[in-house]
């Protein structure tokens, strides 16, 4: 699976408002996408999505929250080692993503 389409396809459709994903594997990356973000910080936070993981059973590879400008949300969930993105109601914003 490629983490970036993986979260272009979740969200087509939905305006993000403001997004923080944490990959853990050999290293550990931090993209994070702040509210008021330019197409520009859009970009650059697909660029540190873009790779190959496996979502299937193994280690949880992903973790993070999306926020939308609806007010709805999407957590990374994770059971018995399967991944993936799920659409919910909006958790308040952390101060570090204002």
């Amino acid at each position: 699976m490629n983490a970036k389409q993986e979260f272009v396809k979740h969200t087509s459709g939905r305006e993000v408002k403001c997004a923080i994903v944490t990959r853990y594997y050999d290293d550990t990356v931090v993209a994070s996408l702040n509210v008021g973000h330019t197409k520009d910080d859009y970009k650059e936070f697909l660029r540190l999505l873009d790779f190959e993981y496996d979502s299937g059973y193994g280690i949880w590879t992903l973790e993070g929250t999306i926020w939308y400008a609806d007010g709805t949300s999407s957590d990374r969930r994770e059971y018995d080692g399967a991944e993936w993105w799920e659409y919910m109601g909006a958790p308040i914003i952390p101060d570090s993503l204002q």
